[in-house]
């Protein structure tokens, strides 16, 4: 007799990545939900139900999540907040949904999709790079504690892959508008100081995926598809799985330079702020 397909719970299936899994996933279609991973309710509403209609969640597939990019001071704190709230407490708070049914059952797999931004910082996208450094620092911790329930947490680390991220990158960057609790004063001369380095890297990113030598290194999303399939089926999946020759090439580079020269390498080939000139 054949063995039973898993159940796996993917978020963020609405299109790209997400919804390259859920297709390469699903043998015989899938089933949609509503799912709010930033509202408790929803994310609740979604495990009760799934556990009712199958009995069990087998794989969580944390993909959901948006790039915030921008100089750090000139992000509104309620914009990073926002960014926490679905690249990092979402994930967090799913993941302690379904374990105590993994937990029951001495079985189950946790599938984070991170990003070699996870493990590397590219100018203008300090708050996103933090997010995805707290998911990296979070399924760490995860991994070591569920492995006694035969529980697997493994992180997904895409480099560039063609999806809308680019152009979401550029919708969340302008207009900056002052946080309520910053102060509009000092706010707002943040956002002027930074806008000419804002743009150029906005209209960079886009650039990124579309010409140039780096647009040569970008996948698509079926490549992650496939590999959180193979992080799912393997017997015993590694802890980290990188996708595509973006991310191979720059994490190499990051671990082989060095804080001092990769900081050089940043600044013979991005953008920097520009001071005001001297009154």
């Amino acid at each position: 007799m054949a063995a039973a397909s898993p159940v796996i719970l993917i978020t963020g299936c609405s299109s790209g990545i997400g919804r390259a899994a859920a297709a390469h996933l699903a043998a015989a279609g899938c089933q949609t939900l509503p799912l709010d991973v930033t509202d408790e309710a929803s994310m609740r509403a979604a495990v009760d139900a799934i556990e009712a209609s199958h009995g069990r969640i087998d794989v969580l597939v944390n993909n959901a999540g948006y790039s915030q990019s921008g100089a750090v001071e000139s992000i509104p704190l309620a914009r990073t907040r926002a960014q926490f709230e679905t690249n990092v407490f979402g994930p967090l708070r799913l993941t302690q949904l379904v374990l105590p049914g993994m937990r029951r059952r001495r079985a189950g797999r946790i599938v984070n999709v991170s990003s070699m931004g996870g493990r590397l910082v590219f100018p203008g996208g300090g708050v996103y790079h933090a997010s995805k450094y707290a998911l990296e620092a979070l399924s760490d911790a995860l991994r070591y504690e569920l492995r006694p329930f035969g529980i697997a947490v493994v992180l997904i680390e895409p480099g560039l892959i063609r999806t809308n991220f680019a152009a979401t990158v550029g919708a969340t960057m302008l207009p900056l508008r002052p946080d309520a609790e910053a102060g509009a004063g000092r706010a707002g001369d943040a956002a002027a100081v930074y806008a000419g380095f804002n743009e150029v890297v906005s209209r960079g990113t886009a650039a990124a995926y579309e010409r140039g030598p780096m647009a040569r290194m970008t996948g698509e999303p079926l490549d992650v598809a496939r590999t959180i399939a193979r992080a799912i089926e393997a017997p015993r999946p590694r802890a980290r799985y990188t996708v595509g020759r973006s991310a191979t090439v720059f994490l190499t580079l990051r671990r082989c330079l060095g804080d001092a020269a990769w900081d050089w390498f940043l600044r013979a080939n991005f953008a920097a702020p520009a001071p005001p000139p001297a009154d």
